[in-house]
């Protein structure tokens, strides 16, 4: 089921998530029981989890950071960072282990600086989880895939 009004679905008691698409930011509603079925967008028929990370804008980020009822996990990065170009397989990887318990997205700060500075981004690479926009964890530097698995599955029961 899709909510394609761009609002959010309301809230359901029987174990329903909202969860944004990946590729046009609608809000979906899944049974947490389908989570792993590759449940599809009610909107645009895009897999809901394809174990990589979103790109995210100032056009998607609210859904995703505000309205989906899963944790997010945000990559600040830039394309002349080094350590950031470095780290991006691995957090792609990382993508692909924690979905569909996690989403993760990239948001590029030099495309999105006032994101990046609502967020009191001051280095990067830097890694923020987010439940429904409320700051769970933070780390900075490059990481291999295992560390970031290992830090969101750490601070997942604080989200």
């Amino acid at each position: 089921m899709s909510d394609t009004s761009g609002s959010r679905p309301p809230p359901d008691a029987a174990g329903m998530l909202v969860v944004a698409c990946p590729v046009d930011a609608s809000l979906n509603r899944v049974p947490r029981a389908k989570l792993d079925r590759h449940p599809r967008c009610g909107r645009c028929l895009a897999l809901l989890f394809e174990g990589k990370a979103v790109v995210l804008n100032a056009a998607n980020f609210e859904t995703h950071a505000l309205k989906s009822d899963l944790p997010l996990v945000i990559d600040f990065w830039a394309e002349w960072c080094g350590p950031c170009r470095m780290m991006t397989p691995s957090f792609e990887a990382a993508a692909r282990q924690l979905e569909p318990r996690v989403r993760l997205g990239k948001l590029d700060t030099e495309a999105e600086p006032a994101l990046a500075e609502r967020y009191g981004i001051r280095g990067i690479p830097s890694m923020v989880m987010l439940r429904k926009g409320r700051e769970i964890a933070r780390t900075s530097g490059a990481m291999p895939t295992s560390a970031i698995v290992a830090w969101v599955e750490q601070a997942l029961p604080g989200a």
